[in-house]
């Protein structure tokens, strides 16, 4: 069993800054590729990065690649979502994930946390 917890969500113009921590507890992080995904109000859950056990490789929706940032710090057991230049439609509850190997698809993960919301105004 692995528990995720999020924080660092809130509200921010867009164009500003958030940072996003996901802490795990439980069996070894390091075992686990991470994701984090996204659900807007009325929509279905969807990717927004993922990040291999060892964090060599990093994964992007189109929609974030070159704004988002994913990283993980094994030692402490955290994920990151480092998110600049934020728009409105970045406006979601973003929650991490945890499964075995990198996938995209929510479906495939094992593990959520409860989320945190991230509201971007115009």
């Amino acid at each position: 069993q692995v528990q995720l917890v999020e924080s660092g969500g809130g509200l921010v113009q867009a164009g500003g800054s958030l940072r996003l921590s996901c802490a795990a507890s439980g069996r070894t992080f390091s075992s686990y590729a991470m994701g984090w995904f996204r659900q807007a109000p009325g929509k279905e859950r969807e990717f927004v990065a993922a990040i291999s056990r060892g964090g060599t490789s990093t994964y992007y929706a189109d929609s974030v690649n070159g704004r988002f940032t994913i990283s993980r710090d094994n030692a402490k057991n955290t994920v990151y979502l480092q998110m600049n230049s934020l728009k409105p439609e970045d406006t979601a509850v973003y929650y991490c994930a945890a499964r075995v190997s990198v996938m995209t698809t929510p479906v495939a993960y094992d593990y959520w946390g409860q989320g945190t919301q991230v509201t971007v105004s115009s």
